[in-house]
């Protein structure tokens, strides 16, 4: 019998403890293009009177938007044209979980339909929602982990603005991969997040010092997709409110500086109706047939999915020889420099992706890896030998160098436009432009420093 987390509740408990006044306030939550939370803090009591039967109703712009919540031309969903009505942000009452960071507070998160009860095919968690459906359609569940990357800094958010994000102070001001000593400097914010996302239903599992100065990750139990993409979001809101109560900044961005990027490396697994693992098996390294077709899937189309695994100019910048990013699409046994590492024995067998960043939206990153890896199981396509020794010096196919490359390997994608249909595509190669437009029309402080004077 599964026990439900503590910070878990349902509807009813959630009612009642409005009613008892432990709650008064309720945020409803979507998550847009770029993997934020976007939606309303709700009186709880008006919350439990108004829409237990309904939605809220929010501007359609949130899902057709960039990082600047600009309006940007160019997207089927919506326009001035269309008068940027409304979408209904249905709850999804598996969903709700206690915010313990803000006080008398919980979160439920929503799925995206029109207001006359349609889905948003274009929402991510609707997305991932399809892919989980074709899994479902073999009797398969998909189980993942996301494990997030990002930089701490002894200044505010507001200082860090004011100041251009230059010279801005590490939490920690040396390299601190596993050390204890440098993560106690430390500690006092790492530890009053993870009891907070604890205390939010979250598993929490560990947090280690990384290679980049104030980098560390936080890493929790694996759960079903959209189950932990939710996690997945609000953790990376919750970290980021939580510095900011406590004078800090911090960043998931994927590559800050020449240093060591953020990364996410997100590890994948199926079972199945009987909750029996389906990655593992009597083949080499004791996968299946299942398992070495759907890893082949991926290392055949994750070059055209990656648009989804790394969605910001920013992203393509983490991609660099001796890393820990990957560049070679390969995948190994327990090997750190292939994009897909091969991890765990038995029923705990699984895959780890090790392409996106901390920048990354996970909803549409898993769903992606189950497209292609859909893909390579109907294929039947065989794979190919473990990979030793350095992955970064190997003659194969690369990850995508530029999003400029990425967007035009995913317009052009049959397996994306079979995955997941046109729209969907032509939303997000729209968003990858619009970003891509945003850089190409700015003045970078290297264009500034290289050319004011000398040029």
């Amino acid at each position: 019998m599964t026990t439900r987390a503590a910070g878990r509740l349902t509807r009813d408990e959630l009612l009642a403890r409005i009613k008892h006044g432990d709650l008064d306030t309720v945020i409803l939550a979507i998550t847009d293009m770029q993997g934020r939370l976007q939606g309303k803090r709700i009186d709880a009591t008006f919350f439990a009177e108004e829409y237990l039967e309904g939605a809220v109703e929010g501007c359609s712009y949130l899902l057709a938007s960039d990082v600047d919540m600009r309006t940007v031309d160019g997207f089927a969903l919506t326009s001035w044209e269309h008068g940027y009505g409304d979408l209904a942000f249905t709850p999804d009452w598996s969903s709700v979980r206690l915010v313990p960071w803000h006080d008398k507070t919980a979160i439920v998160f929503a799925d995206v339909t029109t207001v006359s009860g349609e889905s948003v095919a274009v929402s991510p968690r609707q997305v991932l929602a399809a892919q989980v459906a074709r899994l479902a359609s073999r009797g398969w569940r998909g189980f993942t982990g996301t494990e997030l990357e990002f930089i701490v800094f002894a200044n505010t958010y507001e200082d860090a603005w004011n100041r251009a994000y230059r010279g801005l102070t590490p939490a920690n001001q040396y390299n601190v991969d596993y050390s204890l000593l440098g993560t106690s400097r430390i500690e006092p914010l790492l530890g009053r997040i993870r009891r907070a996302m604890r205390g939010a239903g979250m598993e929490v599992e560990s947090v280690k010092g990384e290679c980049n100065f104030g980098q560390h990750e936080m890493a929790f139990k694996y759960a079903e997709l959209i189950d932990k993409c939710d996690e997945h979001g609000l953790f990376k809101l919750g970290a980021k409110e939580i510095a900011a109560q406590d004078g800090y900044a911090l960043t998931f961005m994927a590559k800050f500086n020449e240093r060591e990027g953020n990364s996410c490396h997100i590890h994948l697994s199926l079972r199945d109706e009987e909750n029996r693992p389906v990655f593992s098996g009597d083949g080499p390294h004791g996968m299946s047939a299942t398992f070495q077709s759907f890893l082949a899937g991926m290392i055949a189309h994750v070059r055209e999915l990656s648009l989804l695994l790394a969605p910001n100019v920013n992203s393509y910048k983490r991609f660099v020889v001796g890393s820990f990013a990957p560049t070679a699409i390969l995948w190994g046994l327990d090997n750190r420099t292939c994009a897909f590492r091969v991890v765990g024995h038995g029923p705990s067998l699984r895959v780890e992706c090790r392409i996106p960043g901390g920048d990354v939206n996970p909803y549409l990153a898993e769903a992606a890896l189950v497209a292609a890896g859909l893909a390579g199981v109907d294929a039947g396509l065989e794979l190919a030998p473990a990979f030793e020794g350095n992955a970064y010096l190997a003659d194969v196919a690369r990850v995508p160098t530029t999003l400029t490359e990425a967007v035009q390997l995913f317009e052009h994608s049959p397996v994306a436009r079979a995955a997941f249909g046109e729209e969907v595509v032509a939303h997000y190669a729209r968003a990858g432009r619009v970003e891509l437009e945003a850089f190409e029309s700015s003045v970078t402080d290297w264009e500034l420093f290289r050319g004011f004077e000398r040029l």
